[in-house]
């Protein structure tokens, strides 16, 4: 195994990235709605919605896994290991990557979910109902697996690197790139496929959400549901996606003369330990793992010139966050714009980290700020600038994106402008 030797630790660089989601089948397609502000949440017609509270989301369309994987492929794999695998593909292409003989273990792959097959087990739950557990599909056991979307990845590409999955719930993605890029620093991998997935479009799902008083019942207005920070918002509402990115070390990426689309400076985690569900009133871990990311990437607070928030539109989140931000921030918080893609995208869950981390790094990139749609009734509790309603452009060079998950799981990433100049 040929892996680099330096002194120091490992710069990490993104190199490849892809989503397949509520708004696009591309990376491309997505954001192009994302800086024009459109919403991607509509009606549910995956599942019967007819016992539901919650009828609207965010779900993917026009995709076709049979002309991503053939017709035998496609049947083994569970809805959220489709579209995440779709995605490490596209991101995988876009690095440029090949694998060899020589270099199959040196790739890491870290493909995560929350629910993991959760389709497979509802459909193979109720055909076990009604006709008895004979009828199960033979294959329903592993393609129900959280690790398989990632088991799946290496079958596709031929990678024998390390390969796991991390469950974090709505961290799950940011978690997976943090622990990725921490890989390769330690040196058992030059190169890392990372992200997350979510496909939760089911009854089973759905309705033990509802019973959490957790999603938006504004099935009316399905466009206008999702509303981060605004006083009105009822409930995040859920949506599907997959989303990887393809990490390197810089040095790795340099010799074999990669396109280098960001750098990933920071990665901070911790645990609330208090609840369930709701954030800790405190917000002592989540801070931490803002302060840690800062830290890791060498800067100061006053040097982030744009926060993709969590922002799932739920009460206690929104004002959870915007007061660790304050907490972390302080006097700053008020210079530092935020935004919540979720307004647009809906809430993917284990698959936000990794789409967010994507569209901070497009942020840098374009010099433009996502807006926070649906903004329109200020929350004394949130008083922070969210970029309401339209992008604003501003040349940014730091971006922190946040991670809030059930359990009390916290993951914040920093990201920087990738200047070839610094190198």
């Amino acid at each position: 195994m040929s892996i680099e030797s330096r002194q120091g630790v490992p710069r990490i660089v993104v190199t490849g990235w892809g989503t397949v989601n509520c708004l696009g089948n591309n990376v491309d397609e997505t954001w192009a709605k994302i800086k024009t502000g459109q919403s991607g949440i509509d009606c549910i017609t995956h599942c019967d919605t007819r016992l539901l509270e919650t009828k609207i989301g965010g779900e993917v369309r026009n995709f076709d896994p049979v002309k991503v994987f053939g017709h035998k492929e496609a049947r083994r794999m569970d809805r959220y290991s489709q579209i995440v695998v779709a995605s490490a593909l596209q991101a995988w292409e876009q690095s440029g990557n090949i694998v060899t003989e020589d270099n199959q273990f040196d790739t890491c792959i870290l493909i995560s979910a929350g629910f993991g097959g959760i389709e497979t087990i509802s459909e193979n739950f109720h055909i076990m109902i009604e006709h008895g557990p004979s009828k199960i599909r033979p294959m329903a056991f592993p393609m129900s697996l959280n690790n398989m979307a990632s088991a799946q990845t290496a079958m596709q590409l031929g990678i024998r690197g390390i390969n796991f999955s991390i469950s974090s719930a709505c961290a799950t993605g940011s978690n997976a790139i943090g622990e990725g890029a921490e890989i390769i620093k330690r040196g058992d991998a030059n190169v890392a496929i990372v992200g997350g997935s979510e496909a939760g479009m089911v009854d089973l799902a759905l309705g033990g959400l509802n019973s959490m008083r957790a999603l938006s019942t504004r099935n009316d207005e399905p466009t206008r549901a999702s509303r981060p920070f605004d006083a009105e918002r009822d409930g995040f509402v859920p949506s599907e996606a997959g989303a990887a990115l393809v990490l390197e070390s810089l040095d790795h990426a340099l010799a074999r003369g990669a396109t280098i689309l960001g750098e990933l400076v920071g990665y901070g985690a911790s645990c609330d330990a208090v609840h369930l569900s709701a954030p800790d009133s405190e917000g002592r871990a989540a801070s931490h793992a803002m302060r840690r990311a800062l830290q890791k990437a060498g800067i100061g607070p006053e040097q982030i010139d744009y926060i993709n928030a969590h922002g799932t539109s739920t009460k206690l989140n929104d004002a959870a966050e915007t007061m660790v931000i304050k907490k972390v921030f302080g006097d700053h918080a008020y210079n530092v714009p935020v935004s919540s893609t979720k307004s647009m995208t809906g809430h993917p869950m284990s698959a936000a980290g990794a789409m967010e981390a994507i569209f901070s790094m497009l942020a840098i990139r374009d010099g433009l700020m996502p807006p926070t749609i649906n903004y329109e009734h200020p929350d004394p509790d949130c008083d922070l600038d969210y970029v309401p309603n339209e992008p604003r452009a501003k040349k940014l060079r730091y971006v922190m994106s946040n991670s809030l998950g059930f359990g009390g799981h916290n993951s914040v990433l920093v990201f920087k402008a990738w200047e070839p100049g610094q190198v």
